[in-house]
This record gives structure tokens, C-alpha cells and sequence, in this order.
């Protein structure tokens, strides 16, 4: 079995829905199942240096949404599984390129741990993840190779690599996420809650289909 995840780094519906798979694959007790993460950009057209979060996101519903009507519905979906969101603690809205580039640089095997730090650095503790200093202190707190990923990151290594993975997730015809597909069977958008996690994986299992 395998799981095909689009997500992007400051998507808290990308967030849920990781933690509703993982709670999903704590129940299946079937075949083994590999996950692999690919990039999508929420808003490809924030500027390298990000935009102040609070300006973006009232600029999003033109001025007539209340903050914390953007907010109230991913707090409390979060919260139901052990997700702190602290959108208050948020001060960057960032370009997600260069965290892209970090997952993708990061060995395949370690990308599930590193996608979760990101998250949980942006929408728990407020940090700006678009700043490479920032990203290399977390790539160092899970003991990844930074001095390595610092001269990569300063480089152009990886940036084709997520700009051609992006581009062909739209090719696919996904226009949001998270998006998940199971075994190039099945597939669903949004934070599906786990059951229906469950249910796709019972579906796409009497399938074979190559990868």
C-alpha cells in the first residue's frame, strides 16, 4: 500500500489531515504502507521575503472576515486530535519554497519528522519558516546534516526539483490540499477524518495498480 501526500508547510488542513493518517495507520493491521510527501504552493505569488501574517489573511477575505473566522474551524479540528494552533503567535505569512526545498533535500525516510516540525514550528510556535536560519535550526534539532543543508539551501539544489514536483501535481488536476492517493487508485482532498482514511486503504488494497 502506498499513500501519495500533497500538502504545503503553512496549510493547517495539511497538518490535521497528516495527524488523521497517522491515527489511521495505527488502526491498519494489513499490508505495509509507505507514505510519500510532495510540495504544492497554497500562494506561489508571496514575494521571498513573505508578507505580515495578520495583513495577509484580512487581505484574503477582502477586508469583510474576521480573523479568528479564518482560524475557529482548524483550532477546534486540531485540538480534537492533540494540534495546538496559535495563530495569534504568527507574524510572517511566508514563501514556502525554500521549506519545500529543505523536505525535498531531507533522505526520504526522515521527510515524515521534518514536515511535522515545520508544522508545528509555524502554526504552534509562530516561527517564520521561510527564513533559512530558522529551518536549519530545525533541521539541527532532529539531527539532520546541516552544515550540509546550509550549503545546499544557499545554492539552487532542489529548487527544480519542487517547482517541477508542483507543477505536476497541477497537471493532475489538484487545485487544493491536502490531497491524498492511495495505490494510483483512489483519492480525496481536505482532512478527511480517519475512517475515511481507513476506508480508501480497504478500497485501494483489492487493487493492484503500478507505481
Amino acid at each position: 500500500m502506498h499513500i501519495d501526500v500533497f500538502q504545503d508547510t503553512v496549510c493547517p488542513w495539511c497538518y490535521i489531515g497528516k495527524r488523521h493518517m497517522q491515527l489511521a495507520l495505527a488502526e491498519w493491521h494489513s499490508t505495509p504502507v509507505s507514505v510519500s510527501y510532495h510540495p504544492f504552493f497554497l500562494n506561489p505569488d508571496i514575494p521571498a521575503e513573505g508578507y505580515p501574517f495578520q495583513q495577509y489573511m484580512l487581505a484574503k477575505g477582502g477586508g469583510q472576515v474576521q480573523l479568528e473566522d479564518w482560524f475557529s474551524a482548524p483550532r477546534r479540528a486540531g485540538a480534537a486530535v492533540g494540534i495546538t494552533f496559535n495563530f495569534e503567535a504568527i507574524t510572517h505569512a511566508p514563501n514556502t519554497l525554500l521549506s519545500h526545498r529543505l523536505i525535498a533535500l531531507t533522505p526520504a525516510d526522515q521527510q515524515a519528522r521534518l514536515i511535522e516540525a515545520l508544522y508545528a514550528a509555524y502554526f504552534t510556535n509562530g516561527e517564520n519558516i521561510g527564513d533559512l536560519e530558522v529551518l536549519l535550526r530545525i533541521a539541527e534539532a532532529l539531527a539532520l546534516p546541516t552544515p550540509d543543508l546550509r550549503a545546499a539551501l544557499h545554492s539552487d539544489l532542489g529548487r527544480l526539483e519542487v517547482l517541477e514536483a508542483v507543477q505536476q501535481a497541477q497537471q493532475l488536476g489538484i487545485r487544493g490540499v491536502p490531497f491524498f492517493v492511495f495505490n494510483n487508485t483512489f483519492a480525496f482532498s481536505g482532512a478527511q477524518p480517519p475512517q475515511a482514511f481507513l476506508q480508501a486503504m480497504q478500497q485501494a488494497e483489492m487493487f493492484v495498480s503500478p507505481r
